[in-house]
């Protein structure tokens, strides 16, 4: 009973100072708003990169060759026949891809088209990848130390504007060898695993990069998983396979599967620092309702005084000021989150990013409307509740 009047008592005092209400009313909602929407938006981006990475498969591990003990030196390279034979001798690995890295100037018709990252691969390296070609074939192993190449998307536009009419059958210079383009790849997303971009690289036979690059072996690996193998003992297994097969290098392996946790903590260290960016204004709006109670209280003197005579407690003065500072709390709360989840929807259509909205950052805008509520208007209220009836009754 006592709360129902504290509550109509508070919405007439509060209609009462309308513009004051007003003003403090929108430092609150844009402070909610801006906090549940910087959540959502965090959460949603967390959401589309985790999505897109696990469309393109979490069976992934990326194996790379590394000195041990001193650093000195070029890193050690892995046998094509270890790296052939992993599938074979382990239960675990389905396929691999094993790729040597260089780099180029494609020139065409004279003109310099592009500085590329040349990429010696196996027959399999555009299938356990996920690459696609557009036009033309990929790389065989039967195109044994040919002069052939693959173009990635990007030299393929280059190839266009230097004036290409046909790409499959074209030549390219690519370190004064000349290269039979025999494939186009498809435009390609850069998953995290991939130390190299697809669209910007041009993939020859590794028995040709060994003959163009002879001083670089094969120091890295991409495999993948058989679907019912676990990451953590896929890599040991891989590592123990190599610990026999090659003791003098040492192994680093990656799997898709712990990037996605990694990528997991950092998207939330993310949302969490644009919620404290958000909170900024929540303070500014908090301070907004402090200064609402402590004008209300100055000027409602006299009615303190008043029903501090006719017997109210300070409990009943200090709780009828609570009970008006959660109100107009709850009140911006509830306009804030409307804000947020507006605000949130907006970004999602202009982004074409799937929207959804955490029920967590919802609740936690209640939480909040009630926390700047009573934590920004306890201290006004306290003021109310000791003031001297006697005193109060003489200012007004």
């Amino acid at each position: 009973m006592v709360l129902k009047a504290n509550a109509k008592e508070a919405f007439v005092s509060l209609y009462a100072s309308k513009q004051r209400s007003f003003l403090a009313l929108i430092g609150i909602v844009i402070g909610i708003g801006s906090v549940i929407g910087m959540v959502s938006v965090g959460e949603i981006a967390k959401h589309q990169a985790l999505k897109q990475f696990r469309e393109l498969g979490t069976e992934f591990l990326t194996i790379s060759a590394r000195s041990r003990g001193s650093r000195s030196g070029s890193p050690p390279s892995i046998r094509l026949s270890d790296a052939l034979a992993l599938p074979e001798e382990t239960s675990s690995i389905r396929a691999t891809a094993p790729w040597i890295q260089g780099h180029g100037q494609a020139v065409y018709g004279g003109k310099k088209i592009a500085d590329a990252s040349v990429l010696g691969v196996t027959e399999s390296f555009t299938t356990i990848n996920k690459l696609r070609i557009e036009r033309g074939r990929s790389v065989s192993d039967l195109d044994y130390r040919r002069y052939y190449c693959v173009i990635g998307a990007n030299i393929a536009t280059a190839l266009r504007r230097a004036g290409a009419k046909r790409l499959v059958g074209e030549s390219i210079r690519l370190n004064d060898r000349l290269c039979a383009i025999m494939g186009v790849l498809r435009n390609s997303p850069r998953w995290g695993l991939q130390s190299f971009n697809a669209n910007r690289s041009i993939l020859i036979p590794l028995s040709t990069a060994q003959r163009m690059y002879p001083g670089r072996g094969i120091r890295r690996i991409t495999a993948r998983m058989k679907a019912q193998a676990q990451h953590k003992a896929a890599t040991e297994e891989v590592r123990s396979y190599f610990r026999r097969k090659a003791p003098g290098i040492g192994i680093r392996v990656r799997s898709a599967q712990r990037v996605i946790e990694q990528m997991q903590r950092q998207m939330q260290t993310f949302a969490l620092l644009l919620a404290a960016i958000g909170s900024i204004s929540l303070i500014v709006g908090g301070i907004g309702v402090m200064n609402v109670m402590l004008v209300s209280v100055s000027e409602r003197r006299k009615e303190i005084g008043i029903r501090r005579a006719l017997g109210a407690r300070r409990f009943d003065i200090q709780s009828q000021f609570l009970t008006e500072s959660l109100i107009l709390s709850l009140i911006g709360g509830v306009f804030g989150i409307g804000l947020g989840v507006g605000g949130t929807w907006v970004f999602c259509r202009f982004t074409n990013w799937t929207f959804l909205v955490d029920p967590a950052a919802v609740a936690m805008g209640f939480v909040v409307a009630c926390g700047i509520g009573v934590f920004f208007g306890l201290q006004p209220a306290v003021q109310a509740a000791r003031l001297d009836p006697i005193e109060a009754l003489r200012a007004g």
